[in-house]
């Protein structure tokens, strides 16, 4: 192994911040802080902040996902089940090819850090977005 195999890595929070891409999130999403392992690790995470409102489109993921609520209010919802209000200090696991949405709940912002591994070099299929009137029915839980 090299050095730089045997190394620690740090990224830091002030790189690399982005807005979320369009076509798969809906709203005010800013992303930062995204790594991934170096093979044969599968992993890789990213850290998203959500406005109020806020969202993520359907997705699946072939190994599941893990969802740390850093901090606001947020919703998660698998298909066909009901809204799910998350908060600070919460943990969400997805499990794998499960159809679901996230983001922050419609009066306040949350912040995330999502992980996920990779199957063949995806570890995520994103598919159409959350309409506002599926996204309102978080409103009524």
């Amino acid at each position: 192994m090299t050095a730089a195999e045997t190394s620690l890595k740090i990224i830091r929070a002030e790189t690399g911040s982005a807005s979320a891409p369009e076509e798969y999130f809906t709203g005010d999403v800013q992303m930062w802080g995204r790594y991934q392992g170096e093979a044969p690790a599968r992993i890789g995470g990213v850290t998203v902040s959500f406005a109020a409102g806020a969202r993520t489109a359907w997705h699946t993921h072939p190994l599941g996902q893990t969802l740390f609520i850093a901090s606001g209010r947020g919703w998660v919802q698998q298909e066909g089940e009901p809204v799910q209000e998350v908060g600070p200090g919460d943990v969400v696991w997805i499990p794998p090819l499960i159809r679901h949405w996230h983001g922050a709940s419609a009066g306040e912002p949350m912040t995330h850090f999502a992980v996920a591994e990779a199957l063949a070099g995806s570890s995520v299929t994103w598919m159409e977005k959350v309409s506002d009137e599926d996204y309102r029915k978080g409103l009524q839980t």
